[in-house]
């Protein structure tokens, strides 16, 4: 395994990361396979430690300005500061990085936290960022939207409304965020759904010098539950107690067997705080001292932040240092790396 920095390659373009363009496959496997004999690269198969990175939603719709949920954190550019971070480094750890995951948000139309799935009184849809509160729901000031039902519930409108109304109350009991209505984004077959197009290049080129397939996990199409993390749904049973999801063991497992993980993407404050959050209890279920091996690239990923209507900064900062005093390392893609060893 070669662990020292390497330099950025030049066809690497910072003004770009913010731009959707085509990765020139054939091309970048051609320098990769160059760039890890130059490099004196071995293959990721024979590495004595085991160096994971987990990308968490480094997708469009997240991290390019003017698609549709783009995390621009209090500076307003955040996504694309950290994905040109992440990129960087990507390049410069390539020899110490065994393997790349990436997780896809992944969503349809009619699901619980878009618009079409609820009306009010008048038929009127909730507008994006709203939020949806069991005594709203119990009310009646937000129900299903019966037209939805036929699609995900066999035409049964009543069984979605008992859904929803159980669906709400269960965040509220387990201290997740309230039903947000977000605005369509991820969605499956669109462009907002795919990899920022540096990262996936990085990601690529990755695959090829080192010979590690990069593994990529879909989350958060089912329309009956949020699925912040990709490890948990927000909720797992139905009214009636039967699952209606269930966790992502065989990933938590691929995860765990890192010697050392690392983790970035997006946002900071939901998705992965959430992931990072199912990922520590799983680990305080195992061995607590598991969570030594986890290290989070503080600079590669910005919290979710709306001018004038919300801005949770605060929470995604006090989530962070509850995970670095459980033991996970909170670092700086532009430390030396020498903790990849």
């Amino acid at each position: 395994m070669n662990t020292h920095q390497l330099p950025i390659p030049t066809f690497f373009e910072p003004s770009k990361v913010h731009e959707v363009w085509r990765v020139p496959y054939q091309q970048r496997a051609q320098e990769a396979a160059s760039w890890a004999h130059k490099y004196n690269m071995t293959l990721a198969n024979e590495d004595k430690t085991r160096v994971g990175l987990l990308l968490i939603d480094v997708q469009n719709t997240f991290c390019i300005p003017g698609f549709e949920l783009f995390v621009g954190g209090r500076s307003g550019t955040g996504a694309v500061e950290d994905n040109t971070r992440l990129c960087e480094f990507i390049y410069r750890n390539l020899g110490g990085i065994s393997a790349i995951a990436a997780t896809m948000d992944t969503h349809t139309a009619m699901q619980i936290f878009h618009s079409v799935f609820w009306i009010n009184e008048t038929g009127d849809h909730p507008a994006p960022a709203t939020l949806i509160t069991p005594e709203e729901v119990a009310e009646g000031i937000w129900k299903v939207n019966p037209a939805v039902a036929a699609s995900i519930s066999d035409g049964d409108a009543r069984l979605l409304q008992n859904h929803a109304l159980h669906y709400v109350n269960q965040l509220t009991q387990h201290g997740k965020y309230p039903l947000t209505v977000w605005p369509y984004h991820a969605m499956l077959g669109g462009i907002s759904h795919a990899l920022v197009s540096a990262v996936e290049e990085a990601v690529f080129f990755h695959t090829i010098a080192r010979n590690s397939q990069a593994r990529f996990e879909i989350k958060g199409n089912n329309p009956l539950t949020e699925n912040y993390s990709v490890l948990h749904p927000e909720v797992l049973t139905g009214v009636d107690g039967q699952a209606i999801a269930r966790k992502n063991t065989e990933l938590i497992q691929y995860l765990l067997k890192f010697d050392k993980l690392i983790v970035a993407g997006q946002a900071k404050s939901h998705c992965v705080a959430w992931t990072i959050d199912d990922l520590l209890t799983e680990i305080k279920s195992i061995d607590s001292n598991l969570a030594q091996k986890i290290y989070l690239l503080e600079d590669c990923t910005s919290s979710v932040v709306i001018p004038d209507i919300v801005d949770y900064t605060e929470q995604a900062e006090a989530a962070f240092e509850r995970f670095a005093a459980a033991g996970m390392h909170l670092v700086k893609s532009t430390q030396a790396s020498d903790w990849l060893v």
